[in-house]
């Protein structure tokens, strides 16, 4: 029996879809985030802990680069039930050296709460930047956004946001989104190691596949994944770009050669990676 396109058992969508346990280094890789990110932290300008909802869980680490700078908000990974902003620091010292501020959110996770409510908390974080980017020296009309991995599926659903009609908010609000590694088609995931953690019900797959709510109109998203991860990985990078650009809507798909699931990020961090330079191009367009 099919449970998601040719896989027939949870052992062949684990290999695709659990990218740690395919790299014995990946434990490593995470360490060297930390602590870079503690590093930044200590030798940047950094507000960190700024509430941006009512739970201890929705917080984040803001890094200044000067008055009336871009915003970039950056959404970490982690399959919606690891990590923190805390180890994702390590993503602003490029950027703000480059004039862009930077945010880096952090939010609940699963199971303590549900995809549906990742998803909201992150387009609230949105919201409060909107109103109190000032207060910071950022620019509230100029946020882009970025994440990795579950943080990529969480960037693609905050660009399907009808700001207006829900928040009272511009329809641009974000003026451009880059997804990393992101998982855009959640119907594999009911089916593997990572069940008994996101306890996904149908109607939350359907929800929250990215894929399936493509609007008819949204900010440019570009989307990246490493040339070094699984099949599976690449290909939901290749088909929602596809889907995308099918629609009408703006966006470029940029493979990065070798990269697998861990160092594709630290792209981020070399001046001269493609990831970095469509960041600072999204961010720099008025």
């Amino acid at each position: 029996m099919r449970l998601y396109r040719d896989f027939t058992s949870q052992e062949e969508l684990d290999r695709e879809y659990n990218p740690g346990a395919a790299l014995p280094e990946s434990a490593a890789l995470i360490e060297g985030w930390a602590a870079r990110s503690e590093r930044a932290r200590a030798t940047l300008p950094c507000e960190t802990g700024l509430r941006f909802g009512p739970s201890l869980d929705e917080y984040l680490d803001l890094y200044p680069a000067g008055p009336g700078t871009p915003l970039h908000v950056f959404v970490h990974g982690g399959y919606w039930r690891r990590f923190t902003a805390r180890e994702h620091g390590f993503v602003a010292p490029a950027l703000v050296g480059a004039g862009v501020s930077v945010a880096v959110l952090n939010y609940a996770l699963c199971p303590k709460v549900t995809i549906d409510e990742i998803v909201r908390q992150v387009r609230a974080a949105l919201a409060w930047l909107h109103a109190h980017a000032g207060r910071y020296d950022c620019d509230p009309a100029r946020i882009t956004l970025s994440g990795h991995s579950a943080g990529g599926h969480l960037t693609a659903m905050a660009l399907l946001t009808d700001w207006p009609g829900d928040y009272g908010l511009p329809e641009d609000l974000v003026k451009g989104g880059l997804a990393i590694s992101g998982l855009f088609d959640l119907a594999p995931f009911p089916y593997t190691y990572l069940q008994p953690s996101l306890q996904l019900g149908w109607d939350q797959v359907r929800r929250n596949s990215p894929i399936l709510h493509l609007p008819p109109s949204a900010a440019p998203l570009d989307v990246a994944v490493g040339g070094a991860e699984s099949v599976e990985f690449r290909r939901q990078s290749r088909d929602f770009h596809a889907a995308w650009q099918e629609r009408g809507l703006d966006g470029d798909l940029l493979e990065v050669p070798d990269a697998n699931h861990f160092t594709v990020l630290e792209e981020l961090e070399r001046p001269q990676s493609p990831l970095l330079a469509s960041l600072l191009a999204r961010a720099r367009a008025r």
